[in-house]
């Protein structure tokens, strides 16, 4: 398994971009790369040529986290505004508009069936469903206090809940919290089920592994990427490598790679049967804040795809040959 640097494209925004994420293929076109910037835009790129598609500018504060439905049709914008966009990809027409509290809107995903967004609630310490039928909110899945925590007590309601991920049967959903801790929720019961254990500081990013719906990575502050069962409770690995904060994880669609980008401006692949970095990408000059592999499908595909963007405004872009 290799990266190769494909491209890279300088002043992509003009601020920071602090969000990146595929936009998966149509019938009617390939898959795009959708991006979102501390400038308060939101762009869509054509993958391979980097090449301008669309942009919309419908928020009056940074863009922190963008999500794309599976059917490739949606996507949805998440700013500092405490508003979520919800939009139409091909025409830019917007479907929804999702008001939150202050300080209640981080990453969010859709489950894999599209019929659920589920956005990490920062201060709130919860995940929000909203229905993507309805745009109505449908449940809050609330991280329970800790045991002995008085209602006065601060330091019992510390989950600033940062990043969201679901499994890939859509029946968990997990959260990463600035206190390090991940919480594991069943959605069909709306029940919390656990905590994962194992960082000490901020859980920025969480992926489910496409091949296994029990297997779960987080990147945290403490510059480690950890691999657990997240069904059995157990840390299955904590890889080291990166020399500050692990800002953002993704894994590959055969499941046998992650890519992480960092706070010490490289992009890192990962070989999971060895669980060790086998690469070090150093496009950007600045942290990196997302990485994303592009999802299977669309016709003429050959190869797969590694996007990276970073405080250098920048977005980077790679071709990656699995086993």
């Amino acid at each position: 398994m290799k990266l190769a640097g494909l491209k890279s494209i300088d002043n992509a925004h003009e601020e920071s971009v602090w969000a990146v994420t595929w936009v998966p293929a149509t019938d009617a076109r390939p898959a795009l790369l959708l991006t979102g910037s501390l400038d308060e835009t939101v762009k869509l790129w054509r993958p391979d040529e980097l090449v301008l598609e669309g942009k919309n500018t419908g928020h009056c504060l940074g863009v922190v986290s963008v999500a794309a439905h599976p059917s490739g049709v949606i996507a949805a914008s998440a700013s500092l505004d405490s508003f979520i966009r919800v939009f139409d990809v091909d025409t830019n027409a917007t479907i929804a508009t999702l008001e939150a509290p202050p300080s209640e809107v981080w990453q969010m995903q859709f489950n894999p069936k599209g019929t659920t967004l589920a956005v990490a609630g920062g201060g709130s310490a919860s995940i929000k469903l909203w229905d993507t039928a309805t745009w109505e909110l449908i449940d809050t899945l609330s991280i329970p206090r800790p045991e002995g925590s008085k209602p006065s007590d601060k330091s019992g309601s510390k989950k600033f809940v940062l990043s969201v991920a679901w499994s890939p049967d859509g029946r968990r959903l997990a959260c990463g919290s600035m206190d390090g801790t991940i919480s594991v929720f069943d959605v069909t019961r709306a029940k919390f089920l656990h905590h994962l254990e194992g960082h000490f500081m901020p859980v920025r990013s969480l992926v489910y592994s496409p091949i296994d719906p029990r297997v779960l990575f987080s990147a945290s502050d403490d510059s480690h990427v950890n691999m657990y069962d997240a069904e059995g409770k157990s840390l299955l690995a904590a890889m080291s490598g990166h020399a500050s904060w692990v800002l953002s994880v993704d894994v590959s669609p055969d499941g046998a790679a992650i890519a992480t980008g960092s706070s010490d401006r490289t992009v890192r692949l990962w070989d999971l049967s060895m669980r060790a970095a086998v690469q070090t990408m150093s496009n950007h000059t600045d942290q990196v804040w997302g990485v994303a592999f592009r999802p299977p499908g669309g016709t003429g595909i050959r190869a797969g795809r590694l996007a990276s963007v970073s405080d250098d405004k920048s977005i980077s872009l790679y071709d990656y040959a699995g086993r």
